[in-house]
């Protein structure tokens, strides 16, 4: 067991700045030989069950979007900021569509041309991430 992710374990992004964030789905279990995030942010309809660790909910339905968008803003940039030097995890129920569009808004924040970070995401996390038309859209008007 580490206490870092590693670019290579499953579901973590390695930002162009050197950041590591894993991306996860919360119907999925955790790999116990995986270390535990020291912070997650959790995108979900309605509020998660408890964990261990200190975590953000955001109120974001799936395939939908975030319900209160400054909200989401302030949650990513802490999100963002906390990576450079916590173990951050962003998730949803599948890890696909929410956590994708988070994880493409985070590489905006970290330098990505927001109308690559879609691509950048799929190439790098999972290459069905961002599942509707409108949350590219959101991802596309996200400025860093």
């Amino acid at each position: 067991m580490t206490d870092t992710w590693r670019p290579t374990d499953p579901g973590v992004l390695l930002l162009p700045s050197g950041r590591l964030v894993r991306g996860r789905g919360l119907r999925h279990p955790l790999d116990p030989a995986a270390p535990a995030p020291s912070y997650g942010l959790y995108l979900l309809g309605r509020r998660p069950a408890p964990v261990p660790w200190e975590f953000t909910w955001l109120r974001w339905p799936d395939f939908r979007l975030p319900a209160d968008r400054p909200a989401a803003r302030a949650a990513l940039a802490e999100a963002w900021e906390r990576a450079a030097h916590e173990l951050v995890e962003v998730a949803c129920g599948g890890g696909r569509g929410r956590t994708g569009t988070a994880l493409a808004c985070l590489a905006v924040l970290d330098g990505v041309p927001a109308e690559e970070a879609v691509d950048f995401v799929r190439r790098h996390y999972d290459r069905r991430a961002v599942e509707t038309p409108w949350q590219k859209r959101y991802v596309r008007g996200f400025t860093g």
